[in-house]
């Protein structure tokens, strides 16, 4: 009999020393593969004659753990996205690094610290959802009850210090007072807020503004991508498997280069900051050791998978495979597969197995994924029957989309202006990355409408190639562009 064993990582982040020694534990104990969670949490499973000397080895460093259970979820947090996809704001890493420092208890409910100037991390998906206001250091607080879909904003915001405190005494209220709070299709919200005041003698200021949030838009966070004059290294496996002794090879190189933490995503991957451009061909050298694909389709990448859930995956590997066919375009929506009740996943589409073994398709108003206003759009369909539906609820998506957008007529002029502007538009002739001066390149730090031939010292901002290895694209064709 296997065990699954579960490890938290409190805010998604584990330094390379610690997951090393997690590495070698499961190892020491048979298993080959780690997995990781939608709640940034690692996995790993055992055979039943290894448990009491895997059990002996995390008493022996402090590792907490969980067999066969998940008493305790994980704290997550958007720490991962901190400068890699999103430059804005004031939350940064000793922000959330000093909130998680400060949590004295495993949580028994869901709590999770998110920057509202990204959309890479979900906001909702926890029960305890603290939102960064525009004011720095203040936290909006979302409570979304055990079991239920509804997000109740509570009227004031929350220090980041209290934020532990806060936290804690929220989660004591609805877990004391589970026939008002658990499993209530109509709870108060109002109710808890007061009883949530009376409980806590921390300061708060009253909200004055309501939450903005950014539009969805889920960033390619797989590969080699540069920021800041470094890299950043998106992994993701498909079959949601990392080999063991891969995963130690980063971790070695990451201590050896001087890299302190490694990062998981909601999706299920890991991210490498901080690579430095020197140190970047031992990266490439690990991926082609273990014969690792960094580049799927940006349709594969927009999943969200109940974890340890095989039917779900299955089910994902072969809608990926007919949208390939479809050349369907995801762009801005994402998706999420639910073969249990109430399993708290997001998504703008939502594909919710019946007891019958069928799908309803719903979607959320708008497509939002941070919305819980579920929209039915079919109902009781086999799993051979989703694809075409789901092709035209993306249709429905995109023409909604338009229909918003302002329309224009082009007279000549303007026809020849867009074609002059085609003429001035670059294409890495590694990766496909394109410089248009409209646009320039803000991660290089270049503004707009400088032209391409004026740069200096120009390397493409995602796979690092020299302005050489740029091509002009002329009428949809590409002419080698020699560099200046």
């Amino acid at each position: 009999m296997a065990h699954l064993i579960k490890i938290n990582l409190p805010g998604g982040f584990v330094s390379a020393g610690d997951l090393y020694e997690i590495l070698l534990i499961a190892g020491n104990s048979g298993a080959q593969h780690i997995r990781f969670g939608n709640r940034q949490q690692l996995y790993f499973s055992i055979e039943a004659d290894c448990l009491e000397d895997m059990e002996t080895e995390m008493l022996r460093t402090g590792i907490n753990y969980e067999v066969d259970a998940d008493l305790h979820p994980n704290i997550v947090s958007s720490y991962v996205a901190d400068t890699i996809f999103n430059q804005e704001g004031w939350l940064r890493e000793g922000v959330y690094k000093d909130i998680l420092d400060a949590f004295d208890f495993q949580p028994r409910l869901k709590i999770n610290l998110v920057d509202n100037q990204q959309t890479f991390v979900p906001f909702f998906i926890g029960n305890i959802n603290f939102i960064a206001s525009d004011t720095s250091n203040y936290w909006f607080m979302y409570v979304r009850f055990p079991k239920s879909g509804t997000p109740y904003c509570c009227p004031w915001l929350f220090y980041s210090d209290d934020i532990p405190s806060i936290a804690k005494t929220a989660e004591e209220v609805i877990l004391e007072n589970k026939k008002l709070f658990n499993d209530q299709k109509n709870a108060d919200g109002q109710l808890f807020f007061k009883m949530l005041a009376r409980k806590t003698e921390c300061a708060f200021q009253k909200s004055t503004a309501a939450l903005k949030l950014p539009d969805f838009q889920l960033p390619y966070y797989e590969g080699f991508n540069k920021y800041n004059n470094r890299y950043w290294l998106g992994i993701y496996r498909r079959n949601e498997l990392f080999l063991l002794d891969f995963l130690k090879d980063v971790c070695l190189l990451c201590l050896k280069t001087r890299i302190g933490q490694v990062y998981i995503t909601p999706w299920k991957s890991i991210i490498v900051k901080g690579i430095e451009t020197a140190n970047r061909n031992e990266w490439g050298l690990i991926l082609s050791k273990y014969h690792l694909n960094v580049r799927h389709a940006a349709n594969e990448l927009n999943w969200q998978i109940e974890d340890i859930c095989g039917e779900g995956l299955e089910l994902k590997k072969q809608l990926v495979r007919e949208f390939e066919e479809a050349d369907l375009r995801t762009y801005q929506l994402c998706f999420a597969i639910k073969t249990q009740p109430k399993t708290g996943l997001f998504g703008s589409i939502v594909l919710k197995k019946t007891n019958e073994g069928l799908y309803d398709l719903l979607y959320t108003r708008d497509f939002n994924p941070n919305s819980k206003d579920y929209l039915v759009y079919l109902e009781q369909l086999k799993p051979g029957e989703l694809t075409p539906h789901l092709v035209s609820l993306c249709k429905k998506f995109y023409d909604m989309q338009s229909s918003n957008m302002p329309s224009a007529a082009v007279d000549q002029k303007s026809e020849t202006h867009l074609e002059k502007i085609a003429d001035d538009i670059y294409q890495c002739n590694n990766c496909l990355t394109r410089y248009d001066k409209r646009y320039g390149d803000p991660v290089n730090s270049i503004g707009k409408n400088i032209e391409f031939a004026f740069l200096t010292n120009y390397c493409c901002p995602v796979c690092g190639a020299p302005k050489s290895e740029f091509s002009l694209m002329t009428n949809n064709k590409s002419t080698l562009f020699a560099a200046l």
